[in-house]
């Protein structure tokens, strides 16, 4: 049954309000219940003027039963009553949204023959009960004029009005004071708005997660463009600007962009259940799905609602920008500043104006060579761009391909100190990503992450920004150093750091080799190309070391510093570090994070003066590369594979192959105390892993009848070391018990064996304190002597040293000792006791 017959049926029982208001709310209810499937049917501004028509049904039924209630068989003629019903905002304009509030007006007469006030309460009281969202205003005829100058959002609405139901002839009336409420103080009500409209757009940039209705771009932008035309104009509906102020072409786009955006917020509140006009990411699945997005090969479906949505705003905010301008100017102008911006041109149909360029709105034929020949002339200093500029050279025209010409000229763009407004303004024409073609890849490209607050686009603009804004002085100070060459360089290494995101594979690798093949059309010497590929390759290593790794680990620093070779890299890397943190968002560059960033870089100036460690450093990576193909080590958990790769010594990869470290890894992480080895031939060999102590002094002095010619130490990981012993005599198999007995006992620290002072001069043993910010080496080229290493090592353990790596070889007679001994805190002040405890001359 209808609800109107339901309610008659209702009536001829003599039933009482709240049974009238129940029917009216489950009627509500059954219909919300039912969008998702008008959804599919109808989107965008269809499903909104299909939504706002059933919910003026609602309205004119509460009415008519209202009216019914008062005058019961005795109704005079509807618009003999002096009360009209006149939907506002978004309600007004046929584009309210599925969970929004219902905008009403009630504008009556107080007439002395009808009681208007209580029947006015019981429309509004019926609305409610029937679970209506009214946000209400009630005036009197003569009040309309005086409430619309309270607030400029209650001016705004009404200049929305729309008849509901009621009398016409007051509608007549309403409209009367709607016109001379329009026509009041004009020039006063349009530069309101530009304020609001400016404040809002600064207070709302677009972000990930857009407010569709508020943010730079949104539904507002539209809103404000059509407020302004409504008042200067006069114009009834949004398609009246294309008569105005757009041409064909322009208005297709601002439409297609309207509509999608219309699309979205009624998915969102759908997803939602609620008003929820800010596209979160956890809506984000659901959004895709109810507007027919599919998963594709390189973008799901999540990836292009974003991708689009993006879009849409940004073509929304130019084109509400530009024809904002265009409708104001001519009710703004006045002969002073007429004057100023004739005494102002610097070039035709251009001016400079304190600090910003303006255009005309006259169409000009122009090229993208011509374009860029004039950004030249007319952007010395820092400079900003109207966006009246904008719109004079976003038709400009070019080929499908840039000439040798065109890459000249923007490359010297980017020698000049600013180049923030420029790129702002090339970006909002759409001429950037004709300039730099793999630039379209990213544009509106979301980021996903849990971190960036900006798509792909925004967030490589911003940065350039932050570079032109060091605040930093040190960091102000390494850029400002560069020569001419890199510091061009900087600005389009910051442009394509991210230009790799949205394809296969690592971002940073793919990065580097784009900007190689542009860079080359840019003309920029081999190294200064090399060294920008290096940088995009490695534009996140700097930040993820500081904040993720244990940068007082020595290990960690050389590991970094061994990736970039060069401080003139280090240098730079960290201004691109600085400005592509910053250009993330808001707070995300705090005191902790510029703290951590300066301590590794600091330590890092440290590191370049020991260039052999670097080496050693860079030997140790590609041999970690290796490793990690081999389908044995791949075998391992990922905990193993961890703690292999983060044994200290570097000597430990460098010394064994691939198989070796394997094999050692996998013992070592399944030994619980210690285990051995003991190999016989050609020569005696002992390998030993062990998790507690070993009394390696006591070892080699009962082995002191042999001769050592090698030894290896090595700390692996969770306290474990390996050892590894090489002797250059052969033993009987009947000694191997013996050995066997001796190994053992040499987990017990308190063994003790006697042992003799071996010779060693003065000249012969170095302690170097200064290897590494972790290490002390201990140098030992002596002549060779049995029960040598059993001394040292005894000793060692006297003042409780702990050996990282140790290996001995002995040649001709003359054994070579490099010993790596872990920094403690009394280790270097007693560096000279230590010493004299192991010198001993003949």
């Amino acid at each position: 049954m209808k609800l109107k017959e339901k309610i008659e049926e209702l009536i001829h029982v003599k039933a009482d309000d709240f049974q009238i208001s129940k029917i009216i709310k489950e009627y509500i209810a059954h219909y919300l219940h039912s969008l998702d499937d008008i959804f599919v049917q109808n989107q965008g501004k269809d499903f909104l003027v299909k939504h706002t028509k059933t919910l003026d049904n609602f309205v004119n039924i509460i009415y008519k039963y209202a009216l019914r209630k008062y005058f019961g068989n005795y109704m005079p003629f509807v618009n003999a009553i002096p009360i009209t019903l006149v939907a506002m905002g978004s309600y007004g304009r046929e584009e309210l949204c599925v969970y929004s509030d219902i905008d009403l007006m009630i504008v009556y007469k107080d007439v002395k023959g009808y009681n208007i006030e209580p029947i006015i309460e019981d429309i509004l009281m019926l609305a409610w009960d029937a679970g209506m969202k009214l946000g209400h205003r009630t005036h009197k005829i003569d009040e309309l004029f005086d409430a619309s100058n309270e607030d400029l959002s209650i001016k705004t609405a009404m200049l929305e009005s729309r008849f509901l139901c009621g009398s016409k002839f007051l509608w007549i009336e309403t409209q009367g004071e709607l016109e001379k409420i329009r026509n009041y103080k004009k020039r006063e009500t349009v530069l309101a708005l530009l304020k609001n409209y400016r404040t809002r757009i600064k207070k709302n940039s677009i972000k990930m997660e857009p407010n569709i209705k508020e943010s730079e771009g949104g539904l507002r932008d539209a809103n404000t463009l059509f407020w302004l035309c409504k008042i200067i104009f006069g114009i009834e509906k949004l398609k009246d600007l294309s008569d105005f102020i757009l041409d064909e072409r322009e208005y297709r786009e601002f439409r297609s962009a309207l509509e999608f955006l219309y699309r979205i917020r009624s998915a969102t509140h759908l997803s939602a259940k609620k008003k929820q006009d800010i596209l979160n990411l956890e809506f984000i699945p659901d959004v895709a799905k109810k507007l027919g997005f599919k998963d594709k090969v390189l973008k799901s479906a999540q990836m292009q609602l974003s991708c689009k949505t993006l879009q849409s705003m940004n073509t929304l905010n130019t084109t509400s920008r530009i024809f904002i301008k265009k409708v104001t100017a001519p009710l703004l102008a006045d002969t002073k500043r007429f004057s100023i911006l004739k005494k102002a041109r610097v070039s035709p149909q251009i001016y400079l104006c304190n600090g910003t360029i303006y255009s005309s709105f006259k169409k000009r034929d122009l090229s993208l060579d011509e374009v860029l020949k004039q950004i030249d002339k007319i952007s010395d200093g820092d400079i900003k761009f109207d966006i009246s500029y904008v719109n004079s050279i976003r038709y400009c025209t070019f080929g499908s391909h840039n000439t040798i010409k065109t890459y000249r000229l923007f490359k010297k763009l980017l020698y000049k100190e600013h180049i923030y407004e420029i790129f702002r303004a090339l970006d909002k024409a759409s001429l950037l990503s004709q300039l730099a073609k793999p630039f379209k890849r990213v544009k509106f490209l979301a980021q996903f992450d849990g971190y960036h607050q900006y798509p792909v686009d925004k967030h490589t603009i911003r940065s350039i920004w932050h570079l032109e804004n060091i605040k930093d002085k040190s960091i102000k100070s390494l850029f400002d150093n560069l020569s001419l060459e890199h510091k061009a360089l900087m600005r389009l290494v910051i442009f394509f750091h991210d230009i790799g995101k949205g394809r296969r594979g690592n971002h940073s690798d793919i990065g580097a080799k784009i900007f190689k093949a542009y860079a080359q059309k840019l003309e920029f010497s081999k190294d200064a190309i090399m060294d920008g590929a290096t940088l995009i390759k490695f534009h996140t290593l700097m930040n993820n070391t500081a904040s993720r790794e244990d940068i007082y680990n020595e290990r960690i620093v050389l590991s970094f510093v061994s990736k970039l070779k060069e401080i003139n890299i280090l240098n730079m890397l960290y201004i691109l570090t600085y400005t592509d943190i910053n250009g993330v968002g808001k707070g995300v560059y705090s005191n902790f994070s510029a703290n951590l960033l300066k301590e590794l870089y600091t330590r890092s100036l440290r590191v370049f003066e020991k260039p052999e460690l670097i080496d050693e450093v860079s030997s140790r990576i590609r041999r970690e590369k290796y490793l990690l193909k081999k389908e044995e080590f791949q075998k391992f958990s990922p905990i193993l594979q961890r703690k292999t790769l983060n044994i200290s010594s570097n000597f430990f990869f460098l010394k064994h192959k691939t198989e070796q470290i394997i094999k050692i890894s996998k013992l070592a992480y399944e030994t619980e105390t210690f285990t051995y080895k003991i190999e016989t031939k050609p020569y005696l060999k002992i390998e030993v892993i062990r998790n507690n102590e070993f009394n390696i002094g006591y070892l080699l002095g009962k082995l002191g009848f042999l001769n050592l010619v090698n030894m290896e130490i090595y700390k692996l990981f969770d306290e474990k070391k390996y050892f590894k012993l090489e002797f250059d005599e052969d033993i009987y198999n009947d000694d191997i018990s013996h050995i066997k007995k001796l190994i053992e006992n040499s987990f017990d620290m308190s063994k003790k064996t006697k042992l003799i002072k071996p010779v060693i001069k003065k000249g012969e043993i170095e302690l170097n304190c200064e290897h590494s910010m972790t290490y002390a080496q201990m140098n030992i080229n002596t002549k060779d002597q049995k029960g040598l290493m059993a001394y040292v090592m005894s000793k060692f353990d006297e003042e409780d040293i702990d050996i990282v790596m140790a290996k001995i070889q002995t040649i001709k007679r003359r054994t070579r000792n490099l010993i790596l001994i872990e920094k403690i805190l009394y280790l270097c002040d007693n560096k000279e006791k230590i010493l004299k405890g192991l010198i001993c001359a003949e």
